[in-house]
């Protein structure tokens, strides 16, 4: 076990069963095993790794550690957000002294399981307004963003004739993903529990901003078609 000014001492691991893109909230005993008290810059937060250790997303959200002094133990309620697309993960939580270190850096170990992450479950939802109708592939597609962990899926528009609205020149179907379309998202499919925020509607189509804190995703392979 690592000794120094910062260091930790973990308790047995939580139990997770995460879902690609879903945040978890766990639960996490810990214990300042080092020889100076905890600041309030102090954060308990993990690394998703493959099973080398090498990082997928190194940088995890951060959860609020309480001020312990040498020796003192906690329990911490932390969020965990799983890494997409399903697989095989290893979690690592880990500690970290804001605009200074990770504890590990400092010789601490992590708290360490390999964990299956799943496809994200729930049946998606499109609010589709009478002029457009989904292309023969949409909702094979819409699903398959969706178990990737997407909660939110959104796609091209296809219009009929030659003169297409100049508004909807940004949604015209394409090769794939655009990552952070900056337009709005056109009648998009969205999970149960996600709420977008309705923008005016373009071309007299539902408009939603894209969300902040869910994963999202545009693909203009995803098609919608305007009725003549």
């Amino acid at each position: 076990m690592a000794k120094g000014p910062l260091a930790v001492r973990w308790g047995p691991a939580p139990t997770l069963s995460p879902q690609a893109g879903v945040v978890d909230t766990v639960r996490v005993e810990l214990a300042n095993a080092g020889t100076i008290s905890w600041g309030d810059r102090i954060r308990l937060a993990y690394h998703w790794l493959d099973d080398r250790d090498n990082p997928i997303v190194w940088d995890g959200e951060r959860s609020l550690v309480p001020g312990l002094g040498p020796g003192e133990r906690a329990t911490v309620e932390g969020r965990v957000r799983a890494p997409m697309p399903p697989g095989p993960y290893r979690l690592a939580f880990d500690l970290v002294a804001e605009q200074r270190a990770w504890f590990s850096e400092l010789g601490s170990p992590t708290l360490s399981l390999d964990l299956e992450v799943a496809p994200r479950d729930g049946e998606p939802h499109a609010d589709l307004p009478p002029q457009l109708e989904a292309a023969p592939d949409w909702a094979a597609r819409v699903r398959a963003a969706h178990a990737e962990g997407y909660g939110v899926v959104a796609g091209a528009i296809d219009w009929p004739g030659a003169r297409r609205p100049r508004a909807l020149a940004a949604y015209a179907p394409g090769p794939g993903r655009v990552p952070g379309f900056a337009g709005p998202l056109l009648a998009p499919s969205v999970l149960p529990g996600v709420e977008l925020e309705r923008l005016d509607d373009v071309e007299g189509l539902p408009a939603y901003a894209a969300p902040r804190d869910e994963p999202w995703v545009y693909d203009g392979r995803i098609v919608l078609r305007a009725r003549r």
